[in-house]
């Protein structure tokens, strides 16, 4: 694991530093205190302080958002992010003495895909990955040389050090916004990407999918307002053309996976004429630590 990445770890039961030990060819992160994470041979560690109350992500549905993700439908997204990630991270070059190196967090990063294509546009960038699917995190764990994986819980605390992280990702999961503040520098940048109210709206009454909630960018506001300031906000929109199959995939690697007969939606699919017209549309903010 990157040396500059381990530095910024800390142990999620005491909160020491960690370093990286070896012992008969296993690697492990271990703290003074001796409290000790294994690396799975995927190339992740588990940070966890005891149990996740959730597993997220099943392996079915980061198979799904590998297939759809790997196709370019979202790299809208990941640009965006890559873009907005190059102007924080001069802004807090600017701001640090030289030599600092930013380190990007992506907190519910699934695959990892939009973690690497922020990493491609900083090349003196380090990454991790956190989320708390495991099928997830095998994947992260691979998705670019600067980047590492670790299991770990956005609800508890992070395993992170206070004030070491340059910016923080957050891409359709959850917010913990004492969190983020705790471990973002006061010269980092937290990019939220959340769902505009017209995301997917043509699938939503044909195939009986979540609706966006149109409370939600005061919900965000709520959870983040206490110790954040919003800087920015850019709506990004596209129109995708997809097959039966691809729109399949799109409706199993999000939330509506969770709460749709596999049955039901096959047939409502087949239903649609091809190609299907589907808007993404997402809102992206960059908030700023007061």
């Amino acid at each position: 694991m990157d040396p500059r990445i381990v530095d910024r770890l800390r142990c999620p039961v005491c909160a020491e530093p960690l370093a990286e030990v070896a012992a008969g060819g296993a690697h492990a992160l271990r703290c003074p205190r001796r409290h000790s994470f294994d690396v799975a041979r995927q190339g992740y560690v588990n940070l966890l302080a005891g149990r996740a109350p959730h597993v997220g992500d099943t392996a079915e549905m980061v198979a799904a958002r590998t297939d759809f993700l790997s196709a370019g439908h979202y790299d809208l997204i990941s640009a965006a992010l890559a873009t907005a990630a190059t102007r924080a991270v001069e802004h807090f070059v600017e701001a640090r003495a030289v030599g600092a190196y930013p380190l990007v967090v992506d907190a519910g990063a699934g695959t990892g895909r939009h973690l690497a294509a922020v990493l491609a546009a900083l090349p003196d960038a380090a990454g991790l990955a956190l989320d708390v699917s495991k099928p997830a995190l095998r994947r992260a764990a691979r998705a670019h040389p600067r980047a590492a994986a670790a299991l770990a819980d956005t609800w508890q605390r992070l395993p992170l050090a206070d004030a070491g992280t340059a910016v923080l990702l957050n891409v359709f999961a959850p917010r913990n916004g004492a969190e983020f503040h705790r471990v973002l520098d006061p010269a980092g940048s937290l990019l939220v990407v959340t769902p505009a109210e017209d995301h997917l709206t043509e699938l939503v009454g044909a195939l009986g999918l979540l609706r966006v909630d149109p409370a939600k960018a005061d919900r965000v506001a709520e959870s983040l307002g206490g110790h954040f300031t919003p800087s920015t906000s850019t709506v990004h929109r596209r129109e995708l053309a997809l097959t039966g199959p691809e729109v399949a995939t799109l409706v199993g690697m999000g939330p509506s996976a969770w709460h749709t007969d596999p049955a039901g939606l096959a047939a409502r699919v087949a239903a649609l004429a091809e190609p299907v017209r589907v808007t993404v549309a997402v809102r992206l903010t960059v908030w700023h630590p007061h």
